[in-house]
């Protein structure tokens, strides 16, 4: 006998499926319409069992007198008028609050997180307990929570927030005390992290905090900044009071930046940077030249030889790049005798009640990249430090509207003249560099961990004596280089001023005999000589500049 097959809306999965949908949504729906009467249900449904148990913890020689009691009540209240709905108002807003959710949120830190905190605490013991303390805040198989006051951890289960509390007589007022307590929260927190330490030496509070990575996705662009205030960077948001908007991943964001004020009132005129090889020093140098382009003159000095700053020959405002020994020293030659001119100028107008000649007015860049390079070339052929022609530029600089940008190696750190150590107030320190390297060079040491593993142009600066910022230089890489993305590329030409001189005829301050052409010692190309015997002579398209003997 045929077997009789089963109903299509057994054997359909898509309709099981929109069944089962249906019957969800149905009950979903139900839920919500009938939730104010399952809650006041349940609340009758608790009231009535805490009503009888307290009826069964009730003596029985007292039951009587509860009973009467009870009855009067109800008595009372029966008698009053509006008492019985008043009454079952009440009764059903007790219901409704005793029936409500009362799911208790998870406090408290996990089992692993709680190992974290204890293991963070036992490792502290050393360094915040004392022989002689009768109640001492850390101590061997102490309990973490009267130390640690505040604590969060992130998704993965590693700590991102900390506060903490340590005793009065800890000395941390010495750096080198609190550097011990900063390695130890770092290695005990996670390697490969960066974190903050602020210290509240009034209230005796350590806070730690995981700090974000800074942005490295802010090419090089227009910055909206006043005259004389240079973006070297981007920094923390809390870490500076100003913003600037940018376009960061194609929309326009406001980015907190690190601005570097020049002129006649800087307390820091000049500009000291300090890194690896390849981690942003000569693009530093390069976004530096594109803002000062705007309204000054720059002159270049290539120590490396290797064209970094090619894009910028030729155009308006760039008054030289040089990259070989007599050419810079040439160059810097010019630069200082300029600075001298400029403060004759000043001082004879002020004294005959005039306002400062115009072309003193004009800031003047020199941008040197790696000059301890043309100081080994000039030793050998025994000629003059290019260093020792920076120290005019240096010393009235400020007072001149003359600008010094000096950028070198830590492996020839060691090779800067007393006056670039001395007069470069304002320091920069790019790449991989320990808590004390940073502090050599900028004077007091970071409030963060430096990692070992940093994206170019990352580092720290500092502006006088203000404080130690985290540093991302914007990306201004090399347009000319065949690594550098279309994108890139495009915001540096965009940036570049018009081209006013061939390359192959860029005037340059070499003077040796008007023969002709000459080859820069460094491997760089052939070099036009212009010869005058003084006067005034425009340079590249700029406004003349003076050129003493």
């Amino acid at each position: 006998m045929a077997r009789r097959p089963l109903p299509r809306i057994l054997t359909d999965s898509a309709s099981l499926a929109r069944s089962r949908d249906f019957a969800r949504t149905a009950a979903d729906s139900a839920s919500d319409v009938f939730h104010p009467l399952i809650t006041i249900s349940r609340g009758l449904r608790r009231l009535a069992a805490t009503g009888r148990e307290r009826w069964d913890a009730t003596p029985k020689d007292r039951r009587g007198p509860l009973f009467f009691s009870v009855a009067a009540c109800v008595l009372a209240v029966a008698l009053v008028p509006y008492g019985p709905l008043l009454a079952a108002i009440s009764v059903m807003g007790a219901a409704a609050w005793a029936g409500r959710d009362r799911t208790a949120a998870a406090t408290g830190p996990s089992e692993a997180e709680a190992e974290r905190l204890q293991a963070l605490y036992e490792a502290l013991v050393p360094y915040f307990s004392a022989d002689g303390d009768p109640s001492p805040l850390y101590a061997h198989g102490g309990d973490w929570d009267q130390a640690f006051t505040e604590f969060s951890f992130d998704d993965s289960g590693r700590l991102e927030h900390l506060q903490l509390k340590y005793p009065a007589y800890f000395t941390d007022g010495e750096d080198l005390s609190r550097a011990r307590i900063e390695q130890v929260l770092h290695a005990k927190s996670g390697r490969g992290r960066e974190y903050h330490f602020a210290w509240d030496e009034a209230a005796n509070q350590l806070v730690l905090t995981v700090l974000d990575a800074l942005p490295t996705d802010i090419s090089a662009q227009r910055f909206v900044t006043s005259p004389g205030e240079t973006v070297l960077g981007f920094t923390d948001p809390d870490a500076v009071h100003r913003t600037l908007p940018v376009v960061q991943g194609g929309e326009t964001e406001d980015a907190p930046p690190v601005l570097w004020r020049t002129g006649q009132r800087s307390t820091e005129p000049h500009l000291l940077v300090l890194g690896q090889p390849g981690t942003g020093g000569t693009t530093l140098l390069r976004s530096i030249a594109l803002q000062a382009l705007v309204d000054g003159d720059v002159l270049v000095i290539d120590g490396t030889g290797t064209g970094e700053f090619a894009c910028l020959s030729g155009r308006r405002g760039v008054l030289g790049v040089e990259s070989g020994l007599a050419g810079a020293l040439a160059t810097l030659e010019w630069a200082a005798h300029e600075t001298e001119r400029r403060l004759i100028s000043a001082n004879r107008a002020r004294q005959a009640g005039h306002s400062a000649p115009e072309d003193t007015r004009r800031p003047l860049w020199v941008i040197a990249d790696r000059p301890t390079t043309l100081g080994h070339l000039a030793a050998a052929e025994g000629r003059d430090d290019p260093q020792r022609l920076l120290q005019v530029p240096l010393r009235h600089g400020g007072a001149a509207n003359v600008t010094v940008v000096v950028a070198e190696t830590f492996e020839s750190a060691e090779l800067l003249g007393d006056a670039v150590r001395a007069y470069t107030r304002a320091r920069v320190v790019l790449g991989p560099a320990t808590a004390e390297g940073v502090r050599s060079v900028l004077g007091a040491p970071p409030h963060t961990t430096p990692t070992a593993h940093v994206p170019p142009g990352r580092g720290y600066a500092r502006l006088g004596g203000g404080p130690v910022l985290r540093l991302q230089v914007p990306a201004t890489p090399d347009p000319f280089d065949e690594a550098t993305s279309e994108t890139d590329r495009l915001a540096v030409m965009a940036l570049l001023p018009e081209r006013t001189v061939p390359m192959a005829a860029s005037t340059s301050f070499a003077k040796p005999a008007p023969s002709v052409t000459e080859t820069g010692p460094l491997g760089a190309g052939p070099r036009v000589t212009a010869v005058n015997g003084g006067g005034s002579i425009a340079v590249n398209g700029s406004e003349a500049a003076h050129l003493d003997g």
